[in-house]
């Protein structure tokens, strides 16, 4: 009752912090069930945010009633202070990004703006790396419950 009552009415932080209390959170709050409904209940609240990648920051804006609040806006940097001009997002679920960085080599990452946490997907063999106009790239769950991302490549 508490998991589902009270916890899907917190934060993503106060959530990521409650994972590490005890294993039985870690586990009744990593369920999709739980994500699902964590997602439906922020998602009617008042507390969405809008995120951009403008020149040279990443903005976090407030959505209050359904307008944008520039007044609020706070800027978070992408790990390893990339430039946001070669970022391309390519896909969202439940608040995680897939994300294309392009300057070099077109490296696919997995990021969440809440932690700031990422995972770099791209191996240094070239035939990873995601080229912009050719490839896609998508995100869902499969029949586990576990994330799958998934890189549809074209070969010429």
């Amino acid at each position: 009752m508490i998991v589902d009552e009270i916890f899907t009415r917190l934060p993503a932080k106060a959530i990521g912090c409650l994972k590490c209390v005890c294993k039985y959170f870690c586990k009744e709050l990593s369920t999709h069930f739980f994500e699902m409904m964590h997602s439906c209940l922020i998602g009617n609240s008042l507390h969405k945010k809008y995120l951009s990648l403008s020149n040279m920051s990443i903005v976090v804006d407030d959505i209050i009633g359904g307008n944008l609040d520039v007044v609020t806006n706070k800027q978070i940097t992408f790990p390893g202070n990339v430039d946001p001009r070669f970022l391309r997002i390519l896909a969202s679920l439940n608040g995680l990004l897939l994300v294309s960085y392009e300057p070099s080599c077109c490296e696919l990452i997995l990021w969440n703006p809440t932690t700031r946490c990422h995972k770099l997907l791209s191996v240094s063999g070239s035939c990873q790396w995601y080229v912009r106009k050719c490839d896609a790239g998508g995100m869902y769950f499969d029949e586990t419950n576990d994330l799958r991302v998934l890189h549809i490549k074209y070969f010429f």
